[in-house]
């Protein structure tokens, strides 16, 4: 069964990208290696928030829902799972 996900990503800096994908690990390791222009520019490549979805129409709605949240509620539902905006997927990299 394959599995979708919309995600965040954040700089140091907090600067912000959202997107969706159907392989999370691949997508991460292309934004941590310098293959997506926009992240690798800003050097948003911290994995701070996932949602997992069984249907991929399901993942397009919240990604573009997240996409036209205000910024203080991006950071507010980061901020309700991961209060110290640590990087979810560091460990997938060791």
């Amino acid at each position: 069964m394959r599995q979708y996900y919309a995600y965040i990503l954040a700089s140091k800096s907090r600067n912000l990208y959202n997107g969706i994908s159907n392989d999370l690990l691949r997508r991460m390791w292309e934004h941590r290696n310098g293959l997506c222009t926009f992240t690798s520019r800003y050097k948003i490549n911290r994995l701070v928030y996932y949602e997992v979805f069984d249907e991929a129409m399901f993942a397009i709605i919240r990604e573009k829902q997240i996409k036209h949240m205000l910024r203080a509620q991006k950071i507010a539902l980061i901020e309700r799972t991961n209060p110290a905006w640590d990087d979810l997927a560091n460990e997938w990299f060791e």
